[in-house]
């Protein structure tokens, strides 16, 4: 006899069967919403405005998330890393921060088991930790070598930005700070402390900064080739 379920009346059943109904229909007026959105948060670097020596994005980054050292290089926390670029036909040589690239057809989703991996209505696409199993397939589809592991035991999280050793995570944007109406860590910093590389907005508004620069300018994206169609994009740079 099964004993972890009592027996399932026809009263239970049909119960249940309205929940489930009531939330299905509660899901797909969410989702209805997200679908209908006009917003897609993206980020615009200036690559001539980056230096070499300039790491005020990264330290930003770090503070804000609470990534802690372990001294080992290979597997310490970095959702943002500087990358160098050397043009082979100019010889110009390039200077800019990598993270995750917030892809409209993210290959991390695609390839995520669980759905731990997830793309939300507003273009940022995240990591719901409680989900992950640390499978890394993510790790392994993304081509921008943008999401990293936790492999140590996490000392004092932070309330916005909770993680967990065993678990996949990357940039979110500063996605608490977005819903809150605030600018990521990365770009206030910039503004504040570097050169004013960068420019955070809304792509899907044409009135917006980061619109306009993107359509009056030659911005790319990193490895246009994969049409993943990334939220980051870059002024000065030849991908």
């Amino acid at each position: 006899m099964n004993t972890f379920f009592p027996p399932l009346s026809r009263r239970n059943f049909l119960r249940g069967a309205a929940c489930c109904l009531l939330f299905a229909q509660g899901l797909g007026v969410r989702q209805a919403l997200a679908d209908n959105t006009k917003i897609r948060w993206g980020l615009l670097v200036d690559t001539r405005l980056c230096g070499a020596e300039c790491v005020a994005c990264v330290d930003a980054c770090v503070d804000e998330h609470a990534l802690q050292s372990h001294g080992r290089a290979n597997t310490d926390a970095r959702w943002i890393r500087k990358v160098r670029l050397v043009d082979k036909s100019t010889g110009l040589v390039s200077h800019l921060p990598v993270m995750c690239q917030h892809c409209a057809d993210a290959q991390c989703v695609r390839v995520c088991p669980t759905g731990a991996s997830y793309r939300r209505a507003d273009g940022l696409v995240l990591v719901n930790r409680h989900l992950c199993i640390g499978c890394r397939y993510c790790m392994m589809a993304c081509p921008y070598k943008a999401r990293g592991f936790v492999y140590e035991k996490v000392e004092k999280p932070v309330p916005h930005s909770p993680r967990g050793m065993g678990t996949v995570e990357g940039c979110t944007l500063c996605s608490h700070r977005i819903d809150a109406g605030r600018k990521p860590a990365c770009v206030e910093a910039c503004a504040r402390g570097g050169r004013g590389a960068m420019l955070f907005g809304n792509l899907n508004d044409p009135a917006d900064s980061i619109a306009k620069r993107v359509v009056a300018f030659n911005t790319t994206a990193l490895r246009p080739e994969l049409l993943t169609n990334p939220g980051v994009r870059y002024q000065g740079v030849n991908p």
